[in-house]
């Protein structure tokens, strides 16, 4: 009898990135390697290029990971069905993601000790950091605090009541806490819609969205929190309000801080919370930009469907970011889990990797140069289909041909 070449396939198949997928502690470590170089380039005299390491963390997000991308391309595997409830089920894959957390918080103690301190002559520093080194520093944390909120994002969407409070315990870094609700409850309701603040629109600049995004997810989360409690007979200021507890987190956490290190701590932790957020609001932007559900007959929105997120399969920022650019099968399958997830014939695809997007999502000429043709062709070339923003509606609508309603 002949084996099954298909049934041999499956038995023999490999998650060719199990081990891979460690990287993504390499953000919350980063700042640790840096310090031997740190004391080397200062023994040799170098103090001015010694604050250099310490922007590792934007090194990493605007120049090692899109060369990385370029370099190493898509990924090109997805697992058979036969094997998704074996990576399921394997707890490996969610250990990876808890032991970011001790990591995360580690580094953010010692950034806020080096960047309070005034003796730092163990680090070959006379007196304390400057202000190059202290910038760079806080950058470098708000760079592990934007993807731990993408760490909590996993988490979040899990079923178990510990993933959940890990979660949160993630976002209170950055104060993001409400993100667990609003991501959860809100934009996976709305998504693709002008109803949500998170799907940025055709012609909206990122400048524009960053307010929009923050104030809307932060009302949306209050107000999903609000009603779910008053259907269970409870005040909104009840401690189970899942967003007052997660801020109650970063209370805690920053006081705790403030505490060990003085008032001195406060611009670190501003920089590195603002910056970690806007992280992953420029995520936010280019998953979603222009992309539309339709209405059907009874007045809602078409069912959410690969084609209402952008997508990219290269293996490096997605290693980084625990498949998150794999977003159309993410909405599909909210509660599967990363190692799982697919790339989708049908989605639309980004020209490279979120890391070499991101960049391009602060130069708004830029950013239209290279997406509002893949948006328009998406459709193919019907601009009614778009979501198009207010502010460019009748420009844009005339520009193409179709005419204002």
């Amino acid at each position: 009898m002949t084996a099954d070449p298909q049934a041999l396939d499956v038995a023999q198949w490999r998650d060719r990135k199990r081990h891979l997928w460690l990287m993504g502690l390499i953000a919350p470590t980063a700042l640790f390697a840096m310090l031997p170089v740190v004391w080397v380039l200062n023994q040799q005299g170098w103090h001015a290029a010694a604050a250099a390491p310490f922007w590792i963390g934007p090194v990493l997000l605007y120049v090692l990971l899109p060369a990385l991308d370029l370099r190493f391309g898509p990924d090109g595997q997805n697992p058979p069905d036969e094997v998704m409830e074996r990576l399921e089920n394997d707890r490996y894959y969610r250990y990876c993601t808890y032991i970011y957390l001790p990591f995360q918080y580690a580094s953010v103690v010692v950034g806020a000790y080096l960047f309070t301190a005034s003796d730092l002559s163990w680090l070959g520093v006379d007196g304390g950091l400057g202000w190059p080194a202290k910038i760079g520093l806080a950058l470098s944390v708000g760079v592990l605090g934007g993807i731990a909120i993408n760490t909590a994002h996993e988490m979040g969407h899990k079923k178990d009541s510990l993933e959940r409070w890990l979660s949160k315990i993630a976002l209170a870094q950055t104060w993001y806490g409400h993100f667990y609700i609003e991501h959860n409850r809100g934009h996976h309701v709305r998504v693709a819609t002008p109803e949500d603040p998170a799907s940025a629109r055709f012609g909206e600049t990122f400048w524009e969205f960053l307010p929009r995004s923050v104030w809307g997810s932060l009302r949306s989360s209050w107000e999903l929190e609000a009603k779910r409690l008053e259907r269970a007979g409870k005040p909104t200021w009840h401690p189970s309000n899942d967003v007052l507890n997660a801020w109650a987190m970063s209370i805690g956490f920053w006081g705790v801080l403030i505490a060990l290190f003085g008032w001195a701590v406060l611009p670190f932790m501003v920089i590195q919370a603002v910056f970690g957020f806007a992280l992953l609001e420029t995520v936010n932007y280019l998953e979603h930009y222009g992309l539309l559900r339709q209405k059907v007959g009874s007045g809602r929105y078409e069912r959410c469907t690969p084609q209402h997120s952008w997508n990219s399969d290269h293996i490096v920022t997605n290693l980084f970011l625990y498949h998150l650019q794999r977003h159309s099968d993410h909405h599909a399958n909210p509660t599967r889990r990363y190692q799982t997830l697919r790339s989708l014939d049908g989605a639309p695809n980004l020209p490279s990797g979120y890391a070499t997007m991101i960049a391009l999502t602060y130069f708004p000429p830029l950013w239209r140069r290279v997406m509002d043709h893949r948006v328009l062709a998406h459709y193919g070339g019907d601009i009614t289909r778009v979501n198009i923003h207010p502010r460019v509606r009748e420009r844009v609508l005339a520009k193409y041909g179709a005419v204002p309603a």
